[in-house]
């Protein structure tokens, strides 16, 4: 018996290889094949792009780097982060969203009180409560994943990273 060994490595915004799918069934036009570093790597900073899809719900990559705008959201979104280190500053919002789907831009200055922060690092996720207002900062690029709901910050760019 021969033992084959195997090295997983996890991928960054400085070094990620995309790969490659074998479709064995249907037409490659019918599968989305990306790599979350390299959509980072040609969004600009805090895009939402779209890289998973059912029904309403997405995930969406994050290029980190500097300061976002403030986002807010009607219900609990979630990121993960993948790449680099971001701090997450939160207000409870005066006046939250109570309608709409997906993130909406809070403003410059969310009227509301200081709910703290949270600094995620490779790997930590995070809970973005429906109600607040949140902010990331990263002082360097990095790479993030949120599960939301397709909203009108969200940017579907599927004919630029999908297998051809």
């Amino acid at each position: 018996m021969t033992e084959t060994a195997y090295h997983t490595t996890f991928g960054s915004l400085d070094s990620y290889h995309k790969g490659e799918i074998e479709i064995t069934s249907g037409s490659a036009r019918h599968y989305a094949f990306s790599n979350i570093f390299e959509v980072a790597s040609k969004s600009a900073c805090y895009e939402k792009v779209v890289v998973g899809k059912n029904l309403e719900y997405v995930i969406e990559v994050l290029r980190t780097e500097g300061e976002s705008p403030w986002f807010a959201c009607a219900h609990d979104e979630f990121v993960i982060l993948m790449d680099g280190e971001i701090q997450i500053d939160f207000i409870k919002l005066d006046t939250p969203p109570t309608s709409g789907r997906g993130t909406i831009h809070a403003g410059d200055n969310p009227a509301g009180r200081s709910m703290g922060h949270a600094v995620l690092r490779k790997g930590h996720q995070a809970l973005l409560p429906a109600g607040c207002a949140y902010r990331f900062t990263a002082r360097k690029p990095g790479v993030a994943l949120v599960q939301t709901v397709l909203g009108e910050l969200s940017v579907e760019k599927w004919a630029d990273i999908c297998l051809h």
